[in-house]
């Protein structure tokens, strides 16, 4: 198949390249986001294939599927950002890759949690700049904390346990319990996770009722001083809410690697503009947060993972056979 990829950096080009070795399909590298604006570049071609931050809304998908384009292959788990319901009208098929490497996100979660308990970030730039005072690093044993984990699936799962090796208590919140978690996870209301946890990591899917799950109100039942971690979804956190529990302090630590407007920031080099999301840069003045730009999942075993399936997807979809991970439209949500 002839297959436009959209919102490639070079890393996506050498994996996807790489898991279509044997020059199966033809591969066109579009640097730029797939929108109303660009999706004329995908005239002709059968496939397109779309990461997180790209716009297949109806108006995206119409032209789409005027162009030729019968399958979208998202390169992402997620797919909150595509018009399930127009894909279905208009006969296109869509994929996704559902997992590629737990991992690496939950990896990346602990990360956060360590680097903002002992201010590792902070202590690399005092030291270069020859500043070995300790005020201001001082940290706390996770041992004996209490850990909220809200989303118990593979990623959630992961988390928990590393930190569970920590000689943390786990407690978690999540609508459908995973049975694998029992030997060692508490599932409590979301109310008592808020009330006990030390430390709250977020990997719960975007939905309509997990959109701005953590706002004003439930900021105010957590400790004083609670740390707040999400590497799931953007939306999942009421940045404003969050900022105001952070000059309260009621928020004592916040780790990040999504955020709720990141389509305008994440992926790309703004170091030689003037960035004018006054929430995020609010963010970016407190000592005690910790923002990454979506790299959680950014791993070579996980960037292996996502080339291959998304391949193995339009490998399937085009012989007709073969496991084909598709996104099917459901009226009910």
């Amino acid at each position: 198949m002839r297959i436009a990829v959209f919102s490639a950096k070079p890393y996506d080009q050498t994996f996807l390249t790489r898991a279509n070795a044997a020059g199966r399909h033809t591969l066109s590298f579009f640097d730029a986001r797939l929108t109303v604006e660009t999706a004329p570049l995908a005239v002709g071609f059968e496939c397109v294939c779309a990461f997180v931050n790209d716009h297949l809304d109806a108006a995206v998908m119409e032209q789409l599927h005027q162009g030729g384009t019968r399958l979208v292959a998202l390169r992402s788990a997620g797919f909150n950002h595509v018009d399930l319901e127009a894909a279905q009208r208009l006969g296109m098929t869509v994929v996704r890759v559902p997992a590629y490497s737990p991992h690496a996100v939950a990896e990346h979660a602990v990360a956060l949690v360590m680097s903002l308990n002992r201010m590792t970030f902070r202590a690399y730039n005092r030291v270069r700049e020859g500043n070995f005072a300790l005020d201001g690093l001082l940290g706390f044993d996770l041992h004996g904390k209490t850990v909220g984990v809200i989303g118990t699936g593979h990623i959630g799962l992961i988390f928990a346990d590393i930190m569970h090796g920590f000689g943390c208590r786990i407690v978690a919140y999540d609508p459908y319990p995973n049975p694998e978690a029992k030997a060692f996870v508490e599932y409590v209301p979301l109310e008592t996770l808020y009330a006990q946890a030390d430390i709250i990591s977020l990997h719960c899917p975007l939905t309509a009722d997990t959109r701005h799950l953590i706002n004003a109100i439930a900021i105010a039942q957590m400790k004083r001083g609670v740390m707040l971690i999400n590497t799931g979804r953007g939306r999942v956190v009421d940045t404003q809410a969050v900022i105001a529990g952070l000059k309260s302090g009621h928020i004592g630590y916040l780790g990040l690697d999504v955020y709720e407007e990141e389509e305008q920031l994440f992926f790309e080099d703004h170091s030689h503009q003037v960035i004018d999301d006054d929430r995020f840069m609010r963010l970016t003045t407190f000592h005690n947060v910790l923002i990454t730009g979506h790299q959680a999942f950014f791993t070579q075993e996980a960037l292996t993972n996502i080339a291959e399936t998304t391949l193995a997807n339009i490998d399937a979809f085009e012989s007709g056979s073969g496991k084909l991970h598709r996104v099917v439209y459901d009226k009910r949500k």
